[in-house]
């Protein structure tokens, strides 16, 4: 090397030369060195660029062996190079590096299945990636990224299976942000979700969050809660974009997150679900044609990892698991020794019953004995474990190892703060399962219940109580109740309050009283009261009022008062009125704002006006309810400029509604100036209540004028349902031009508020007088937005007029709305034109709608194309609406094809659409030809279903014909769903046979199901519930024998 490359300008000098000279003797185009290497021309073109930046590590090494120059001596270079960069992205408070200071390995890109692809093999801190094939998911990525980059933020979480290339796709994807001053932060110390607690309000503008496997971020009722709202809060605030949120989640979380909650059920992630609405993205598990085609292109070029690669998985198309090394994963469990496939399959339970990612050693170990055969167990040597563990340490191709020990990072925490919690003790081993093999596992074990054991084991070594509850929650799923009691008091025993509150209604059924209220203080204390509110209740039921008192207080001691107003309430329906208000009082002394409501209401009713307002007071701090309370005390005394100091302080802290009651009270008393002055204000803030009264209060008086400046003003300031009823309101009373008067006339902007203050009213966001930064001009006011009339009034009163059959009125409202740029009028104006012949017409309006994100018009007048016979016209309508979008047209479709004999094609667009998650094509088509007498094509088509991974079908044929009482058939369908494991398929298959009298038949089947385990079909279905009570009260063993009586 030569004595120039001594300094950062000379290494980076020297670095651009080596690479120009390797390119031209290379003979190689730039495109064809992007092609071998795996990387985008423009980041080829940007690193040979003499006057450009330094090439990241990872473009160096792709460069060095795609131009067969040394790996090593060139990454040296880079090093000294970048190093000035390098130094520079710590400094200072912004979180994160540069993009191009970041390994892709560092944010766990899984490696490429192969260190050799050249000359040389890598260096062993640069770990070689295939060159990149873009697929579908790739293009919303990009435009994603590209959003962000104009000064938008946003957030994209890609799901898909393991090893499917979820985090390499967001790698790629951030590149064209490398070389454009953004930073990327990986939260992930000490915890990942304490990381992203911690920091995410510090988050600055041009940043990407980097969220690989969001589960662990999104995870648990209450970081996974606080997590999703600070991301919501960085994703909405203007002041804190751009930013960029990138995650990937399993198929498994994204459904448990997104799923709503069950009738009366609890619901755990509520802002979780919010939060990935609409910022989901699926990547699929294979490569289709066209991504194969762009791979061996690549492979072709010199890739030779893709082309090892495609040797095995052109096939299947399961290209990014095989560079990910799932195969050699598989062939080493399936044919590893008795000993590590025992270990492998305890972590594959383990991980599938919700335990942590890092699983201790001591339970490990323990957990296998059951897995190995009698013959196995017994050929055991003293040091079997040690020896399987170094078996499954041995990395396989691309540097995963099927089972391998994790280094815990030591705990950067500040001075004299408690340690986080462990899984472990100190010391304690612990083991990360490889991805794939924890996915496969999750398929080829599902249904299997784990031996007594893996039980034993969690129950004697863990020690976190989320592994404890979650271990206790899927021993209850699958029936095994003796050992979801055993870990559920290992988790109270760690003052877990969830596991207190079961163990004391648990002990509760018992008969052991007193210890049920001893474990009911102890979950009080830890934050939970219901088990004091509920014993509180029994205890009042069973007549002993002192003790049920007494547990109400106890609970109201920590902070919770509504076992103390429940007692209230129950005095109080006996007629002790006295009695009722001194627990209320009790109550209220705790500062509950419900018991001080509830003692406003007492003395608001007793006529003690003092007393209410005293307790108003008290509570107005906490609710708006009280605030509206005491401002009618005060106007009603008379007291009317205190009461509307206090409805307008309120109005400021965003409580609005004592505003506009006190406006509504001064229209009563006759004040109607004072009145819309108050209304107006509130109107303002953002509550048109009020005024929407006022509005038919003038209307009602034949005030026509003033109504319908108040409901213009209203629709000025957003809101516009006021006017709409206003104009359909007059529009039913027969005075259709004063209606579409209404409806027509353009509103000017909304003047700013006038204030009492001297001040006058900035926008949010707005610089006061005198903010403008130093040298730069005061930027010229926004033009004002021009008038346009409101849209919404236009499209009722033309909907009204449809529904009358005017249609010529209708269209030519929803015309005026359509072109005042109102989009949602495109659709009914394309139908009215639909029903009017004009059908070349409503083709291009229902283009344009397709256009703005409403597919109806398209269906409409596809349906229409159909029921005149003109197929072919209508095929091709719908298939423009699932283009755009629509899930309906599928159907629609799927019935055309399948009515004008394209079978074929009907069964792949319906299954197609099953594959992506929508079913109602496929169930609807099954539906029709049952329906039709096509009784064997529906059942190929389920069959066909089956095999593709979804048994709806299946189960919706079989309760057909159950109901028609064809019973021998509908056991064969669902002896078919059964095979694929459905707990609700086998569930349904044991009420069969138990009705055929087959009672030892059903009572395997409804073992299989409880050994699956599945909340959805198990926890919830009464079916099961009734039988297991029947069959075995006091639960399962993990061998599925019955549990003898134990408690």
């Amino acid at each position: 090397m030569s004595e120039e490359a001594t300094g950062h300008a000379a290494a980076r000098h020297e670095l651009h030369g080596r690479l120009h000279d390797g390119l031209a003797s290379s003979g190689l185009t730039t495109t064809q060195v992007a092609a071998r290497s795996g990387l985008a021309g423009a980041t080829v073109s940007e690193a040979l660029r003499p006057d450009g930046p330094p090439p990241s590590a990872q473009t160096v090494a792709a460069l060095a062996q795609a131009l067969g120059l040394p790996v090593h001596e060139l990454l040296h270079l880079q090093a000294i190079a970048a190093a000035p960069a390098a130094t520079t992205a710590g400094d200072g408070p912004a979180l994160g590096r540069p993009i191009e200071a970041w390994e892709p390995h560092a944010l766990e890109v899984h490696p490429a299945g192969s260190a050799a692809n050249g000359h040389e093999a890598a260096a062993p801190e640069v770990r070689l990636l295939s060159g990149y094939v873009h697929r579908e998911h790739d293009r919303v990525l990009a435009d994603a990224v590209r959003e962000a980059g104009q000064g938008h933020s946003r957030m994209l979480v890609l799901v898909g299976a393991s090893s499917t290339g979820k985090t390499r796709a967001c790698w790629e994807a951030v590149q064209p942000l490398a070389h454009t001053g953004w930073r990327l932060w990986h939260p992930f110390d000490p915890t990942r979700a304490e990381a992203a607690l911690e920091d995410l309000s510090r988050v600055q503008p041009r940043t990407v969050v980097w969220l690989n496997e969001a589960q662990h971020y999104l995870e648990g009722h209450n970081a996974g809660e606080r997590i999703a709202a600070a991301l919501h809060n960085l994703l909405t605030d203007p002041a804190r974009g751009p930013v960029l949120v990138l995650g990937t989640l399993w198929p498994d979380y994204a459904r448990k997150y997104t799923a709503l909650p069950s009738y009366n059920g609890s619901d755990s992630h509520s802002r979780v679900r919010e939060l990935l609405a609409a910022r989901t993205l699926t990547v699929p598990d294979t490569f289709d044609a066209a991504a194969l085609q762009r791979a061996k292109t690549l492979a072709n070029d010199g890739d030779r990892l893709l082309a090892d690669a495609l040797t095995r998985a052109e096939g299947d198309g399961r290209v990014t698991q095989d560079l990910a090394g799932a195969p050699q994963l598989l062939h080493r469990y399936q044919h590893g020794t008795p000993a590590a496939r025992a270990l492998l399959e305890a972590a594959m339970d383990a991980r599938r019953l919700g335990l942590g990612l890092h699983l201790p050693q001591p339970f490990l170990t323990d957990a296998a004995a059951d897995y190995l055969s009698d013959t196995d167990y017994d050929q055991l040597t003293d040091d079997w474990a040690e020896a399987a563990y170094a078996e499954l340490a041995h990395p396989v191709h691309g540097k995963q190892a099927p089972l391998h020990r994790i280094n815990p990072r030591p705990e950067r925490r500040p001075p004299h703060t408690p340690p986080a919690p462990t899984s472990t003790g100190p010391g304690v081993p612990v083991f990360r399962l490889a991805d794939y093999l924890e996915q496969y596992g999750r398929t080829v074990r599902r249904r299997r219940c784990p031996p007594a054991s893996f039980w034993h084991a969690g129950h004697t070594h863990l020690t976190q109580i989320d592994d404890l509850n979650a271990l206790a929650d899927a021993a209850r799923r699958r029936h095994r109740l003796q050992w979801a009691h055993h870990l559920t008091s290992r988790a109270a025993d760690g003052g877990d309050p969830d596991a207190l509150v079961y163990l004391s209604r648990f002990t509760e059924r018992s008969g052991h009283h007193e210890a049920a209220e001893s474990l009911a203080a102890q979950a009080a204390q830890a934050g939970d009261t219901r088990a004091l509110t509920q014993l509180a209740r029994a205890r009042e039921k069973a007549g002993h009022t002192e003790r049920a008192e007494a547990l109400a207080r106890q609970a109201a001691a920590t902070g919770d008062s509504r076992a103390l107003l429940r007692l209230a309430q129950v005095r109080q329906q006996l007629g002790n009125r006295e009695g009722a208000e001194l627990l209320v009082r009790e109550a209220a002394t705790t500062g509950s704002t419900e018991a001080l409501l509830e003692l406003m209401r007492i003395r608001h009713q007793a006529g003690d006006t003092q007393g209410a307002e005293k307790a108003a007071r008290k509570a107005a701090a906490g609710s708006e309810q009280a605030l509206i309370h005491l401002v009618r005390i005060w106007h009603t005394d008379g007291r009317t400029q205190q009461a509307e100091a206090l409805a307008r302080h309120a109005a400021t802290t965003g409580h609005t509604h004592a505003l506009g009651d006190l406006a509504l009270m001064r229209e009563k008393a006759g004040d109607q100036q004072q009145a819309e002055a108050l209304a107006l204000h509130a109107l303002t803030l953002g509550n048109p209540t009020a005024l929407t009264e006022l509005v038919w209060l003038r209307e009602q008086a034949a005030h026509h004028t003033a109504a319908q400046t108040f409901a213009r003003q209203a629709a000025a300031a957003g809101h516009t349902d006021v006017l709409v009823q206003l104009a359909l309101h007059r529009e039913t009373a027969g005075d259709q031009q004063s209606a579409e008067a209404l409806a027509r006339t353009p509103l000017d902007p909304p003047h700013p508020p006038s204030t009492s203050s001297d001040q006058p009213h900035r926008g949010a966001g707005a610089r006061p007088a005198g903010d403008t930064p130093a040298g730069q001009p005061t930027p010229a006011p926004a033009p004002a937005p021009a008038p346009a009339p409101v849209t919404d009034a236009l499209t009722a009163l033309a909907r009204h007029r449809e529904r009358a059959g005017d249609d010529q009125g209708a269209q030519a409202l929803y015309q005026q709305a359509a072109d005042a740029g109102d989009t949602t009028a495109l659709t009914p104006l394309a139908r009215v034109r639909t029903r009017a012949g004009q059908l070349a017409e409503a083709e291009a309006l229902a283009r344009q709608a397709a256009a703005a994100g409403d597919t109806r018009a398209l269906t409409h007048l596809a349906r229409t194309h159909q029921r005149h016979g003109q197929y072919e016209a209508a095929a091709l309508l719908f298939q423009q609406a699932i283009d755009a979008g629509s899930r309906t047209a599928h159907t629609d479709l799927a019935r055309l094809r399948d009515k004008t004999g394209d079978r074929t094609g009907a069964e792949t667009l319906v299954l197609d659409a099953a594959h992506h998650g929508d079913l109602d094509p496929l169930r609807e088509l099954v539906r029709t030809r049952h329906t039709t007498g096509d009784r064997t094509g529906a059942e190929t088509l389920a069959v066909r279903a089956a095999h593709a991974g979804t048994i709806h079908a299946l189960l919706d044929l079989a309760a057909a014909q159950k109901q028609a009482g064809n019973h021998t058939t509908a056991e064969a369908l669902l002896r078919r769903a059964a095979d694929s494991g459905n707990a609700h398929a086998l569930l349904e298959l044991a009420r069969t046979r138990d009705e055929a009298g087959d009672h030892t038949t059903a009572h395997t089947l409804a073992l299989h199901a409880a050994d699956t385990g599945s909340p959805e079909n198990i926890s919830h279905s009464n079916t099961f519930r009734t039988y297991a009570r029947h069959r075995w009260p006091h639960g399962l063993n993990p061998n599925g024998t019955p549990t003898p009586p134990w408690t």
